[in-house]
């Protein structure tokens, strides 16, 4: 029962607690498409036709993956850019607050941890600039406007 007074017991735990989500997830997807194929067997051992058998359960299309949007990738790297940017600065600035309210030094090492999202976020913003770069390469320019949509005053 020592194990349970460890300080390691609330990080491993947590860790446990995603990896189990991860796996369940991925286990109850296998499991999902693993019954859908069994119905579509028996309902062709059963001599019903292919077209009500997509009628009741689909195409069978929706497994695969759709083509990405280099437009909407862009938007989410964006998108991720400036939360994470904005999370990092946020936690540099309030431990630094931290540290001028309790005049603690030590408190001072909890902004450190926001210089990891910080990073992140400007990873991000460098992954959006290279997309923007390569799509302009093809011709699509973004932020221009669609052809149509700008109005002449």
């Amino acid at each position: 029962m020592d194990f349970l007074m460890s300080p390691f017991i609330v990080p491993v735990a947590g860790c446990a607690v995603g990896a189990v989500a991860i796996i369940s997830g991925i286990w109850f997807e296998s499991q999902k498409r693993a019954i859908k194929s069994q119905e579509r067997m028996t309902m062709i051992a059963r001599g019903m036709p292919i077209d009500e058998i997509e009628k009741l359960l689909g195409a069978g299309d929706e497994e695969k993956p759709s083509p990405k949007d280099p437009l909407r990738s862009l938007g989410n790297a964006r998108r991720a850019a400036i939360v994470l940017v904005s999370v990092g600065l946020g936690l540099v600035v309030f431990f630094i607050a931290l540290y001028l309210i309790l005049q603690e030094r030590d408190v001072l090492a909890g902004a450190a941890a926001g210089i990891i999202p910080l990073a992140i976020g400007i990873g991000f913003f460098v992954d959006y600039n290279l997309q923007r770069r390569e799509l302009s390469r093809f011709g699509l320019e973004v932020g221009a406007e669609p052809p149509g949509t700008r109005v002449d005053r």
